[in-house]
């Protein structure tokens, strides 16, 4: 039994520790005046670090159930988004709005920079494991998290 129990709180540190990994961190998901707002630019590297944890473990927990109960973050659909962008469609650099054909508008949440040319590519905008959206173009296997507009 003892191995056991030690057994799966490895397997939980190894989750926790492969999401620290990809979690971008708060400073990247908040827009930087969001993030002063909250007053977070007070924190120490180490304060930053744990709120980050903490985050992931919270939505871990409690992101399924807050998307389908708390009326503000409510979506009409689980399911993927498939659309286009409209038009010429050159890449992001940190502040992108995508124009979809389906009348959607997002807005790129974290930071990078990506160059193409492309002419309507068709996207797809799904939750990552954290239940925050990404837009990926298809055609180039490229994504990037995204925040709905309209």
């Amino acid at each position: 039994m003892r191995q056991l129990t030690l057994a799966c709180l490895l397997a939980c540190l190894a989750l926790v520790t492969h999401a620290t990994e990809k979690f971008p961190g708060i400073k990247e998901i908040m827009s930087a005046a969001d993030f002063e707002a909250a007053g977070l630019g007070k924190l120490s590297a180490e304060e930053l670090a744990a709120l980050d944890r903490w985050l992931i473990r919270y939505t871990a927990n409690d992101a399924e159930t807050i998307r389908r109960e708390v009326e503000e973050v409510k979506v009409e659909s689980d399911k993927d988004i498939r659309s286009r962008i409209e038009g010429a469609f050159s890449g992001w650099d940190g502040k992108t709005v995508f124009r979809l054909q389906n009348g959607q508008v997002w807005q790129q949440r974290l930071q990078g920079r990506w160059r193409t040319k492309l002419v309507d590519p068709e996207v797809i905008i799904s939750r990552n494991i954290f239940g925050f959206y990404e837009l990926e173009i298809v055609e180039k296997g490229r994504s990037i998290g995204v925040k709905r507009l309209r």
